[in-house]
């Protein structure tokens, strides 16, 4: 009922002249993070200084914790225009551009800095104009995080501790293959009914960022946490093209520059917070292991063959080279 009623929202919308919607707009900006996540608090920080930077010209509306469907039912309907703005991961996007689904090549990258260099600079430069061909415009990208694993069997030490562990992950085929490569059984199960997952056994583990693992109290069913940091993703700050096209070029400069921002203040918030968490977890009574990363990496050939295929060749040699 709610999607049908965001369509015929989006349709009456776009009956608004051009000038009429450049002058008075409420924009929707859904997501996933819990409201205590920085994702969240990011997106309010972008709602209230775009507010007062318009003199309330535009208003944006916020939709947290998946309010308005699952991750993937947000980006469609932000595709469609049903809801103005989304903030989803890379995995997310690939689904439309496979440009994007070479950023979770399993350990891509060495540290957050490496990341947002080649994010902000040569890859947005590269994606971004191929992303507006499917409806999106690129406003920035914000954070979520290097993924680790955990479990309710052992701890993990060395790939040898995940081969044979049964663990849910997204529908994202770059976490898949890096898991697989390690000797896992990877199943997808959605994220809201991961909980009980965990708590009724269905599978023995699940990765994520640490902020997601520390905010949904994952550790309520889970007794072991390794840093594996196996795959990096971020949230994307998007806006449906023909809504963004709308706005006038000072209302546009004001949404590109607060969303930076905005995501500057999340990157700051989840590197300050993760080792913070981290101990936090800790102290809760869950068993963290920091294991040397180098012989994951080693077995990640087949994985990376994967993506490569997954994403196209060209567009990964194309994202390698970035990295250099």
């Amino acid at each position: 009922m709610m999607f049908k009623t965001l369509l015929v929202s989006a349709a009456t919308a776009a009956l608004l002249s051009g000038a009429a919607m450049a002058q008075d707009v409420t924009l929707r900006l859904a997501h996933f993070a819990a409201e205590t996540h920085p994702g969240h608090i990011a997106a309010q920080s972008f709602a209230k200084a775009v507010a007062e930077r318009t003199e309330g010209a535009i208003a944006v509306d916020l939709y947290p914790a998946n309010q308005l469907g699952s991750p993937p039912e947000q980006l469609e309907q932000t595709i469609l225009g049903a809801i103005e703005m989304n903030l989803p991961t890379q995995g997310g996007l690939d689904k439309y551009e496979k440009a994007f689904g070479t950023v979770m090549t399993p350990f891509a990258f060495s540290s957050y800095d490496h990341a947002h260099e080649v994010l902000d600079g040569p890859f947005s430069d590269w994606a971004g104009p191929k992303l507006e061909e499917q409806g999106l415009v690129l406003l920035s990208n914000w954070e979520y995080g290097f993924r680790n694993i955990t479990n309710s069997k052992h701890p993990i030490n060395t790939p040898e501790d995940v081969a044979g562990l049964k663990l849910r992950t997204p529908p994202e085929l770059q976490i898949v293959a890096a898991l697989e490569g390690l000797g896992a059984t990877t199943t997808q199960i959605a994220f809201p009914e991961l909980p009980n997952a965990l708590n009724q056994g269905v599978v023995d583990g699940q990765e994520n960022p640490i902020g997601v693992i520390y905010h949904y109290k994952l550790n309520d069913f889970q007794e072991n946490l390794a840093l594996t940091r196996h795959v990096y993703n971020s949230m994307v700050h998007v806006i449906n093209k023909d809504v963004f096209d709308q706005l006038t070029e000072e209302q546009q400069t004001i949404l590109r520059e607060e969303s930076k921002k905005a995501g500057d203040m999340m990157r700051a918030a989840v590197i300050a917070q993760e080792e913070e968490e981290i101990a936090a977890l800790e102290a809760a009574g869950m068993a963290v292991t920091r294991p040397d990363l180098a012989p994951f990496a080693a077995l990640m050939g087949p994985a990376r063959e994967r993506v490569g295929e997954y994403s196209g060749q060209d567009n990964m040699e194309t994202f390698l080279s970035f990295l250099k």
